[in-house]
């Protein structure tokens, strides 16, 4: 599986040590930055996470700022993009074996990095369930998007 990461300056040190964890665990690990600790946006972050998961440059996306709701509210504006915001393992796996979420939103300032990379795992082994309640629900936030509901 390739993961695509980013996040802004407030989820960097996460961002740093998540990525290490990723290739030690044998993922492909695209990272969309940001590359220092200085100060930048959330949105384009996210927005760059965004776009390489709807080019299909990965399979699965991963944002970290301070709390995790920016980014989870930049990622959510992109047409596709089911980011969830997650601080255990349950929801985690829930969130992709019933909605299909496709970028982990978790912040910093929130958890320690023990649970962010529990967290991590559980999303990335979770698979959607498929079954016909989650699927019709999934296409009527299709419908959402659409501009239909």
């Amino acid at each position: 599986m390739k993961v695509i990461i980013g996040s802004d300056h407030a989820g960097f040190a996460y961002k740093t040590i998540l990525v290490k964890m990723l290739l030690d665990d044998g993922y492909e690990v695209i990272d969309k930055g940001t590359h220092t600790s200085a100060p930048s946006d959330y949105p384009d972050h996210a927005a760059h996470v965004a776009h390489a998961l709807l080019n299909k440059e990965g399979d699965r996306g991963i944002l970290v700022c301070g709390s995790s709701v920016g980014v989870s509210v930049a990622a959510n504006k992109f047409k596709g993009i089911r980011a969830g915001v997650c601080h255990d393992t349950y929801s985690a796996h829930q969130s992709v074996e019933h909605d299909d979420v496709n970028v982990l939103c978790i912040g910093e300032r929130v958890i320690g990095i023990e649970l962010a990379k529990d967290i991590v795992r559980a999303f990335l082994k979770a698979i959607f369930s498929n079954e016909e309640r989650h699927v019709q629900r999934l296409e009527k936030i299709a419908a959402i998007e659409r501009g239909e509901m």
